[in-house]
């Protein structure tokens, strides 16, 4: 457990940007080089920046430099039969760590188990002007407040360059099945609500094109209980590998919409939508602008096609007040906005 630190490195590199007014494009497996608008500047390459610094497998928390290969770290925690249980896509083998906690992508089972940001107990962090700066620790604290470690989930370097992050790990099951149900989508989501409200081990959910998918995560025993109680048909799991890392059919369309809503939102019977999270999270192809119908549904949209960064919108239009609270935050942290500019917003 110990690897190649490049702090004093991209330290170094981060303060002659900073005085020059120079632009930093961060990047380290590029797996995830899509997701954003396009940034132009000069490399900021975190790839070799890796090693797991500690792993205390009883106080389930794990460390890391955040070029650290996921693979690499999910083969650490096999082997204590545990697991990033927010199941972060790996788009290419080259996927790290601070790609996944810089992107917040969450897989499957985030309805069920919690987002990217919500196991991230503490992290490294150079900011803007060069300065190295830790938030949180190992523990999950108690208190009152916002960790600003996990203000770093979802940010993509805009707000400061991952170098070490602290995450919290979960134990795998001792087993997991799926069950597959022939039902409409409106239909199979009142099942689903009510299997939740029955205390179901479901740990992932998806209905696409007229089949709903539910995986059981738990003992042997309480799968068979609670296959006995829902019914449907025991499948493979394959396709939680292939909605994780987005190798799913849906995924491959130019025109994709992801879109974020409201579990409750009416769900319309579509074949050409996928939905997980219990609603909550709506895969649908468009040619047309989707960021109006999802705020009016009191949710955001983002396009999301797996080929190359875009110059247009892609991230749900802030409003202006939620607009001035993310400049602030920025000018905080990147008072001359040298860190991935304009990667989320063209104003930030």
């Amino acid at each position: 457990m110990s690897g190649n630190d490049k702090t004093e490195q991209l330290r170094e590199q981060i303060v002659k940007a900073c005085r020059a007014r120079t632009p930093l494009v961060i990047n380290a497996g590029n797996s995830k080089s899509f997701y954003g608008r396009q940034v132009e500047g000069e490399a900021l390459p975190l790839d070799g920046h890796q090693g797991i610094l500690s792993y205390q497998a009883s106080e389930l928390v794990i460390t890391a430099r955040s070029g650290t290969r996921l693979d690499e770290l999910e083969a650490a925690l096999d082997q204590h039969n545990q697991q990033l249980a927010f199941e972060p896509p790996l788009h290419t083998d080259q996927a790290t760590l601070g790609g996944a906690v810089a992107c917040g992508l969450s897989g499957p089972a985030r309805a069920f188990r919690g987002a990217a940001r919500d196991f991230v107990l503490g992290a490294k962090v150079i900011n803007g002007k060069g300065e190295l700066l830790q938030f949180g620790g190992q523990v999950m604290k108690n208190v009152a407040g916002y960790d600003v470690s996990r203000l770093m989930a979802g940010a993509q370097g805009t707000l400061g360059v991952l170098i070490e992050i602290s995450l919290k790990v979960l134990p795998k099951s001792e087993a997991e099945t799926t069950l597959a149900f022939e039902v409409d989508a409106a239909q199979g989501h009142q099942w689903l609500r009510n299997w939740l409200h029955e205390g179901q081990p479901i740990s992932a959910s998806c209905h696409y094109q007229g089949t709903l998918s539910l995986r059981l995560s738990s003992t042997e025993n309480s799968i068979k209980q609670a296959h006995s109680r829902m019914g449907g048909e025991i499948v493979g799991n394959e396709l939680w590998h292939q909605l994780r890392h987005q190798t799913h059919p849906c995924f491959q369309q130019d025109n994709l919409w992801r879109l974020s809503l409201p579990p409750s939102t009416n769900i319309h019977n579509e074949d050409d939508q996928l939905i997980e999270w219990g609603g909550a999270l709506r895969w649908k192809a468009s040619n047309n602008d989707l960021f109006e119908q999802a705020r009016r549904l009191h949710g955001h949209a983002t396009r999301y096609a797996l080929r190359a960064a875009s110059r247009q919108q892609v991230f749900q239009p802030l409003q202006p007040a939620m607009l001035a609270i993310h400049k602030r935050i920025k000018q905080a942290f990147d008072p001359h906005s040298i860190l991935n500019p304009c990667r989320l917003y063209e104003e930030l």
